[in-house]
């Protein structure tokens, strides 16, 4: 798969889907192809100062390249746009992205390790063949109810995740509290002079 062939099959799919659909998306580099490219350490001065240019900044060409890519850092999220995203406005589907290493939040991550496993109970004969065949046996086998309690478990997830949230802040606000250090007059010691 790359981002091609998929965007190529996401345009296919989109019709199908239901008006204003909301399309759950993981991480897979060939969902996040970029509309324009973000400038990386290995990309060429001119090309940063380009990139930078065509956001309306006024760049000092004299600047070396980690300051140039400080500022591009800066402007980054407001133009991190993604292809399919666009492709699936102009149907009138909005794209979601889970965050990036939180894999138990796709419920599909559930699915897939039911499949894995039966392909591992059941592989004898370890032939590519029989794999496939196991795979698509596997994929049959996930059920609607499978599926549904695939995303019941993500959403008691998602709930705790809300609630250690929660928690971290109000253990932060009772820490800034009851923590406050104020420092006074001369703050010079021995050490200074050394």
């Amino acid at each position: 798969m790359n981002g091609d062939n998929f965007y190529e099959w996401f345009n296919k799919i989109l019709s199908l889907l239901n008006e204003n659909a909301v399309i759950v998306m993981d991480n897979a580099s060939y969902h996040s192809v970029k509309k324009d490219p973000f400038p990386l350490i290995s990309s060429k001065k001119a090309d940063i100062i380009s990139w930078l240019e065509n956001k309306g900044e006024v760049v000092d060409h004299t600047k070396i390249k980690s300051q140039l890519l400080e500022r591009a850092q800066v402007l980054k999220p407001q133009y991190e746009q993604y292809v399919i995203d666009d492709l699936a406005k102009a149907a009138n589907k909005t794209v979601v992205r889970l965050p990036p290493y939180h894999y138990e939040l796709n419920p599909i991550e559930l699915a897939w390790s039911s499949v894995k496993n039966y392909v591992r109970m059941n592989n004898t004969t370890y032939k590519l063949q029989d794999v496939r065949k196991l795979l698509e046996e596997g994929v049959e086998r996930v059920t609607p109810d499978m599926w549904k309690n695939f995303v019941a478990h993500v959403i008691k997830e998602e709930d705790t995740f809300w609630q250690i949230d929660v928690l971290s802040d109000q253990l932060l606000d009772e820490e800034q509290g009851s923590h406050v250090i104020t420092i006074t007059g001369d703050t010079s010691s021995d050490f200074d002079s050394d």
